[in-house]
C-alpha cells in the first residue's frame, strides 16, 4: 500500500520521474557510444570494471549525503565540540566521530537488515553488465524499446510478491507492449546481415534478461524501503557494498576483462565518455530509489520508457538511425501500451480498500507493540 502521498513526496516524485527521463536518455546513448567499435580512437573498456567504478561514485555520494544529514543538519558546533576525542575548537573530529558512529549503528550493528540488501545487489550487477553486453549488439534505440519489456517484468513480479491488482486494460496493454517490442527486433534482426542477425539475437536475449532481472530487484527493493526506518541513502549505501564486492567477483570470474585489468590496468579505456556514462549510472541507481520510495517500480518503468521518444529523435541526427516502418509500429504500439496502462489503472473496491486500511493499522499496531514487549521483557529479566 503506497503512503498517502503529501506535496513535499508529490514535487519529489515528479522531479525524479523527470530526472529519470533525461538520465536514460543520455545514459543509452552514451553507453552505446562508449560501447562502438566503429571508433577507432576508441579504445575498449572492460565493462565489468564500469560497473564497479559507477557503485563506487554512488556509494561517496551516499556517503556524503549520510554525512551531512547526520552531522550538519541534526547537532550545533557546541554539541560537535563535546565529543570530540580532542575537545578543541575544530569541528572536524567530532563530526567525524558522530559519522562513524551513524555508519555503525545502520551498518554493522544491523546485519540482517544488511543482509536485504545482498538479493538486489546481485541482480543490479548482473543486470548492469548484461546492459554493457547488449549495448555492444543493439543499437541504442533498438535497446531501448527491447528493455521496455521490464514493465512487463515488474508487473508481474508486483503482483506475485506485492499482491497489487491491475485492471483487464493494463493486462491487456502489456500484451501490446511484447507485439510492440517483438515488431522492433524483427525488425533489427531484418535489416542485419546474417552474422550481425546472430548478434542482434544475443542482445535480446541479454535485455530480455536484464528486464527480468530489474522487474525483480526493483520489487523486492520497493518491500525493503517502504514501511521501515531505514533511510534511503543507508539503503543506497548497503547495496552498493554489496554491489562493489559482487562486481569485483565478477571482473575477477570474467578471464577478459581480468586479462585486461591485469594486463592494463582497472582504469584501461576509461575516455571522457565512459566516465560520463558512468557518472550517468551512478545517477540512475540514486534515482530509481527515489521514485521506488516516493512512487513505485512500474510508474519507474513507464517513465523510463518515456525516453525510447528521445533517444530515437537523439539518434536520428547523431548516429544516421533510420527507423524502418516494422520498427515504427513497434514503437507505437510500446508507447500506446505505456498510455492505457496509466490511464486505466485498477480501481479498488470498497471492500478492498476496508481491508488494505485494517492491514495498515494491524502493520503499525504490530510496528508499535513489538518494541515495547521486548523493551518490557528485557526489564523482567535484569530485576533482581
Amino acid at each position: 500500500m503506497v503512503p498517502e502521498a503529501t506535496p513535499r513526496s508529490s514535487w519529489i516524485k515528479n522531479i525524479a520521474l523527470a530526472m529519470l527521463v533525461l538520465q536514460n536518455t543520455f545514459l543509452v546513448l552514451f553507453m552505446s557510444m562508449s560501447r562502438s567499435s566503429g571508433d577507432s580512437s576508441l579504445k575498449l573498456y572492460a565493462t565489468s570494471t564500469a560497473v564497479v567504478t559507477g557503485e563506487i561514485v554512488k556509494l561517496l555520494c551516499c556517503l556524503a549525503v549520510v554525512y551531512y544529514e547526520a552531522v550538519i543538519t541534526t547537532m550545533n558546533p557546541d554539541d560537535l565540540k563535546a565529543i570530540s576525542p580532542a575537545g578543541g575548537d575544530s569541528m572536524l573530529p567530532g563530526s567525524v566521530v558522530l559519522f562513524i558512529s551513524t555508519l555503525d549503528k545502520e551498518l554493522l550493528q544491523k546485519p540482517m537488515e544488511c543482509l536485504k540488501c545482498a538479493i538486489p545487489s546481485l541482480c543490479y550487477t548482473v543486470q548492469n553488465n548484461l546492459l554493457y553486453f547488449a549495448l555492444s549488439h543493439l543499437d541504442a534505440v533498438t535497446f531501448q524499446v527491447g528493455y521496455q519489456t521490464k514493465i512487463l517484468t515488474t508487473a508481474v513480479f508486483s503482483v506475485v510478491i506485492l499482491n497489487k491488482r491491475l485492471s483487464l486494460t493494463q493486462w491487456a496493454s502489456l500484451v501490446i507492449l511484447m507485439v510492440g517490442v517483438s515488431m522492433a527486433q524483427l525488425s533489427s534482426a531484418k535489416g542485419s546481415g546474417d552474422s550481425s542477425g546472430n548478434s542482434s539475437t544475443l542482445g535480446f536475449l541479454a535485455v530480455f534478461s536484464a528486464a527480468i532481472s530489474s522487474g525483480f530487484s526493483g520489487v523486492y527493493l520497493e518491500t525493503i524501503l517502504k514501511g521501515v526506518q531505514t533511510t534511503l541513502w543507508i539503503r543506497n549505501i548497503q547495496l552498493s557494498v554489496f554491489s562493489i564486492v559482487l562486481g569485483l567477483v565478477t571482473v575477477y570470474f570474467s578471464t577478459e576483462d581480468y586479462q585486461s585489468v591485469v594486463d592494463n590496468g582497472f582504469f584501461y579505456g576509461y575516455t571522457s565518455v565512459v566516465w560520463t556514462t558512468i557518472l550517468l549510472q551512478a545517477a540512475g541507481g540514486l534515482l530509481v530509489a527515489v521514485v521506488v520510495k516516493y512512487a513505485d517500480n512500474i510508474l519507474k518503468g513507464f517513465a523510463a520508457s518515456f525516453s525510447m521518444i528521445t533517444s530515437c529523435i537523439i539518434s536520428i541526427f547523431l548516429f544516421d538511425f533510420k527507423p524502418s516502418f516494422m520498427f515504427l509500429g513497434g514503437a507505437v504500439l510500446v508507447n500506446t501500451a505505456m498510455y492505457l496502462y496509466g490511464k486505466y489503472p485498477y480501481i479498488q473496491t470498497e471492500a478492498e480498500l476496508v481491508s488494505c486500511e485494517a492491514q495498515a493499522k494491524a502493520k503499525v499496531i504490530q510496528m508499535t507493540v513489538k518494541p515495547i514487549a521486548a523493551e518490557e521483557e528485557s526489564l523482567l529479566k535484569n530485576e533482581p
